[in-house]
């Protein structure tokens, strides 16, 4: 079967990718010419919100089934925040968003943290869309650190490790994160419900 993924970030793609090495299922991210980007504001107050949005908005376009997730970084002394706007709450680059929030940590007693991820499915000729979430505790280095992975992952160190993401690699990353649970719920459903 052939699914749009509907994401151009090149760090979300090789994971799925390596998720899905041994699968059956073609994925299409949407960074290929042949599949236009479109532009789906991420409107949601929900992580489900925002992946449904995206998920429905290529499906409909397109007409293939469409996964999209939407995942973030929830700073337990922050409020949960940044949370489903981990990607947009401060303009500038991975290493520049990471800055502003150690910036705003300076003076925190608990560094707690989450990632997570909701994906959602959809499939166009019926508008199903079954939902996986993912989630995986830690708390945040008070330095950047390591030089693999992408957004938050040179910050953030998941529990029962001594290093962040961006330090333990891809490999590591693949099984222990969040979105590589919800992924893995993908896989396995869409297993069972060829």
């Amino acid at each position: 079967m052939q699914i749009i993924f509907a994401s151009s970030n090149a760090g979300k793609i090789a994971e799925l990718q390596a998720l899905f090495a041994d699968s059956s299922h073609e994925f299409i991210a949407t960074n290929n010419p042949k599949l236009p980007a479109i532009e789906v504001a991420e409107t949601g107050s929900t992580f489900s919100e925002n992946a449904l949005l995206k998920a429905q908005a290529y499906a409909e376009k397109y007409q293939l089934p469409t996964l999209a997730d939407d995942s973030g970084l929830e700073v337990v002394t922050l409020n949960n925040e940044p949370g489903v706007a981990s990607n947009r709450w401060f303009e500038g680059t991975d290493e520049q968003r990471n800055q502003a929030l150690l910036n705003r940590l300076q003076n925190a007693t608990s560094r707690a943290a989450r990632f997570i991820t909701v994906a959602c499915l959809f499939f166009p000729e019926t508008s199903d869309q079954h939902y996986f979430e993912g989630a995986i505790t830690g708390t945040i280095s008070p330095a950047p650190s390591g030089t693999s992975g992408f957004g938050y992952d040179p910050l953030f160190i998941p529990e029962g490790h001594s290093h962040s993401f961006a330090e333990l690699g891809p490999a590591v990353k693949n099984r222990l994160s969040h979105r590589a649970q919800a992924f893995t719920l993908v896989k396995q459903f869409l297993e069972t419900h060829d």
